[in-house]
């Protein structure tokens, strides 16, 4: 099976991410989290406080964030002027580079600093947060997940209100 075919698998099989029932969502303490930005510079979670936000851990050498990355470039397009958006990895710039010109992802790509403290768990890649305007997570997901449907959707346009 081509590397095509084994994308197209991992979409089909993905499942739509679990909302976490209300009562039981973890809220962060501090939105206070250095990562760089794609010309390196240091930015921090805590622009971002008061705000929805998407975080999602990727790593371009890994098959399900390859294939989960599509869906989530179609919500970056649908919400970037709504949601945040950190996109992130912990790779070197240039092979990001490369497969975001290759793949044709235009969403802002954000990256790790390794050892920096964060207020969550840091989840193998691909796993990924939703967090509402009050810092609570909505929907913490370890692994590949179908990210534009309209579950995910009608979430995000709850939030935004």
């Amino acid at each position: 099976m081509g590397h095509w075919g084994k994308i197209s698998l991992n979409r089909l099989f993905a499942a739509s991410p679990e909302i976490i029932e209300e009562t039981s969502r973890p809220k962060l303490q501090s939105h206070n989290w250095k990562i760089k930005d794609a010309n390196w510079d240091f930015i921090n979670l805590d622009k971002s406080e008061g705000k929805v936000i998407f975080i999602n851990f990727w790593a371009s050498w890994r098959l399900p964030c390859e294939a989960e990355l599509k869906g989530i470039q179609e919500l970056h397009d649908a919400y970037k002027d709504k949601i945040d958006f950190y996109i992130i990895t912990n790779e070197e710039r240039p092979p990001v580079e490369e497969f975001m010109r290759l793949k044709k992802f235009t969403f802002p790509v954000t990256y790790l600093i390794i050892g920096e403290p964060a207020p969550f768990e840091i989840v193998e890649p691909p796993g990924t947060y939703i967090i509402d305007k009050k810092g609570f997570v909505i929907v913490k997901e370890k692994g590949i997940a179908r990210w534009n449907t309209s579950k995910i959707r009608k979430l995000l346009d709850d939030l935004v209100k």
